[in-house]
């Protein structure tokens, strides 16, 4: 058991290490465009399933709250929460349109549209950047393996190189509360003044 801990931390270190070497660049870069997105009176719009469907609720929060300074609200809206508008779409249309309708319904060509998938092989996340990007929203991607479909569509894609779900998910997790830190910070100063 204890070998299973010891290997598991070492396995998810080396997904963050090797993640952040590769995609620093683009971590900086998307945390800019989130930044321009906000000043420019647009919003983030973030989606995922499953486990990345809890990340889009987790990091719409921390913009909307407060990560770790208190601050003015930031607009973010997570396309996973409205089970009513889930589950019509899905019935009368389609599970691949669930995100895409709400693209369409309320994005705007000032706001950036974030989608967050594993495998980068999402049909419904495929979809809504797919309609993002007609209408103008600049998109960016969170995914993992090979990045999937998902890697070739996205303005910017952050790719966690592992084919290791959990460990995407960990790195996925790390890096949205990286990039509420560098927002603030870019936004607001010191984001490691806290309050509480």
């Amino acid at each position: 058991m204890k070998f299973i801990i010891s290997d598991c931390l070492k396995e998810s270190i080396r997904a963050k290490e090797d993640f952040a070497n590769r995609e620093a660049e683009n971590i900086i870069r998307l945390s800019e465009n989130l930044v321009a997105t906000i000043k420019n009176g647009g919003k983030l719009l973030v989606f995922g399933n499953g486990g990345s469907a809890a990340d889009a609720q987790h990091i719409a929060a921390e913009f909307v709250n407060r990560f770790l300074i208190d601050r003015p609200p930031l607009p973010a809206l997570a396309l996973t929460t409205d089970t009513s508008i889930l589950t019509s779409v899905g019935n009368d249309f389609s599970f691949e349109d669930v995100f895409a309708k709400q693209i369409a319904a309320l994005g705007k060509k000032e706001d950036l549209a974030l989608g967050i998938s594993t495998s980068g092989n999402s049909p419904n996340v495929l979809k809504a950047i797919d309609v993002a990007k007609k209408m103008g929203l600049q998109t960016a991607a969170l995914t993992g393996g090979n990045g999937g479909k998902l890697g070739a569509m996205a303005d910017i894609v952050l790719n966690v190189p592992t084919d290791q779900t959990p460990h995407i998910q960990e790195v996925h997790l790390w890096v949205e509360h990286l990039l509420c830190q560098l927002v603030d910070t870019m936004l607001f100063g010191d984001s490691k003044n806290t309050d509480h």
